[in-house]
């Protein structure tokens, strides 16, 4: 509104002060042609300046009906008066040594604004006398005060029209800004399925609703993520800590063999070490999905790192007379970064190797896809439920679990391999045949 002021102030000034000097300059125009043809009416005797055939004038002044007279006053060159038109009757007018010759001026007649012209008479290129002319300001001032009244007026009017329509128009502009407010003011940790309803318009309110709906949405995802994460882990240390209690326990209830204690206590250092993995697990875990992990994003070759992971269970492997047929068709350019990848493939080598029959061929091949590193890794293993391949990276998810209650493992290893693969933007894609084996596709 006060930009809107200022520009309004401008334009009706602007307005004013074009129509006042097209007033004064139509004015200061007649004039000019009044005094300069009234100049040729003139006659110089000595230091005398006379009206010539005044009478002649009188006469045509009396017989005409003047809308704007004209006053004429002729002064010598000293500023005397000489002469003058009739219709000055007693009054005359001042001369203005101080003003430029032909010069414009306003001045009073009998308490009356006039608007006035002093020229110069000349002959032979000296200076005889003056010719003033002057012409009634009245009618041109009463115009101008008219005008100024009705732009102050128009100015006020329109001013004040403008700002109550604005200020219906910010009202009704403002009311999606008040239903935004109002629903995420109503939205808690309690109620976050709760959405800011899209305005009509696609315009940037429309933008700003369906950010803050995408916004809550991602929320409402991580903290169901947290319970669900919360409500598994919970679950999964209350099993171990639960069986460590029962079994020490059982162990002091009365006195016993050291052999007892002996088996008991490594029984309980296994429900402890099963503890520790789960935690260090969910700790990786928790770093992956805030992204607060800084890690050496270098990139190594990747039969280097999957030759470290084979060198790391090589005990597991020769237990189970496991057979590692390793193809790499990518040589030196499969590189890819370190930290990440060896997440990846540390779970996924270990699954095969847990899951794979005992005396089988674990198959690892290596190639380049479209500018893509690709790793396949093939167990000739117990295999996964068709069912239960879309829940494989769920945290805590075991396939047929209780049927395979000797292989040790929490559900945790694939989920941590699946954010890591979005870390770098790595995918993992899975096959399997219950009962015959599983494979596991990676492109970096």
């Amino acid at each position: 509104m006060i930009a809107t002021a200022v520009i309004m102030a401008v334009a009706f000034a602007v307005v004013y002060f074009v129509v006042q000097g097209t007033v004064y300059q139509n004015l200061d125009n007649d004039l000019s042609f009044e005094a300069e043809k009234h100049t040729t009416e003139i006659i110089v005797v000595g230091d005398s300046v006379k009206i010539r055939n005044k009478r002649e004038w009188e006469e045509r002044e009396h017989g005409e009906v003047q809308v704007n007279p004209v006053f004429i006053q002729i002064l010598n060159k000293k500023g005397e008066f000489m002469d003058k038109s009739p219709n000055l009757k007693e009054d005359v007018l001042v001369f203005n040594p101080e003003q430029n010759y032909g010069g414009h001026f306003n001045e009073l007649l009998n308490n009356r604004a006039i608007r006035q012209v002093q020229m110069p008479i000349e002959e032979n290129g000296k200076i005889k006398g003056f010719i003033l002319a002057a012409m009634s300001l009245e009618a041109s001032k009463m115009v101008l005060l008219n005008l100024r009244n009705v732009l102050i007026i128009s100015y006020l009017f329109l001013l004040s029209g403008l700002y109550f329509i604005s200020r219906y128009l910010a009202g009704r502009g403002i009311i999606p800004v008040k239903i935004i407010t109002a629903t995420t003011k109503r939205i808690t940790k309690s109620n976050l399925n709760e959405r800011v309803v899209l305005p009509q318009n696609k315009d940037e309110l429309y933008e700003l609703s369906s950010g803050i709906n995408q916004l809550l949405q991602r929320i409402e995802s991580a903290i169901e993520r947290e319970r669900q994460f919360t409500s598994d882990a919970s679950h999964e240390l209350r099993t171990p800590l639960s069986t460590l209690k029962g079994t020490l326990e059982v162990l002091i209830r009365k006195p016993r063999e050291r052999s007892e204690y002996e088996d008991k206590i490594k029984f309980s250092l296994t429900e402890i070490d099963r503890m520790t993995a789960i935690i260090e697990q969910l700790l990786v875990l928790a770093r992956l999905d805030t992204n607060s992990i800084k890690v050496d994003r270098k990139l190594v070759a990747l039969p280097t790192i999957i030759d470290d992971i084979l060198s790391r269970h090589k005990k597991f492997i020769l237990e189970r007379n496991l057979a590692i047929d390793f193809h790499n068709g990518a040589t030196l350019e499969a590189l890819v970064p370190q930290y990440y990848s060896n997440l990846i493939l540390e779970n996924i080598i270990g699954n095969a190797i847990k899951y794979s029959n005992d005396a089988t061929t674990i198959h690892i091949d290596i190639a380049l896809l479209d500018s893509k590193v690709v790793c396949e890794i093939r167990d000739e293993g117990i295999g996964i439920k068709k069912a239960d391949l879309n829940n494989l990276f769920r945290h805590f998810f075991r396939s047929d679990a209780l049927n395979h209650k000797s292989i040790s493992g929490n559900g945790l290893g694939l989920s941590i391999a699946k954010k890591a693969a979005d870390a770098i933007q790595a995918e993992i894609l899975i096959e399997s045949e219950f009962g015959i084996g599983t494979t596991f596709t990676i492109q970096f």
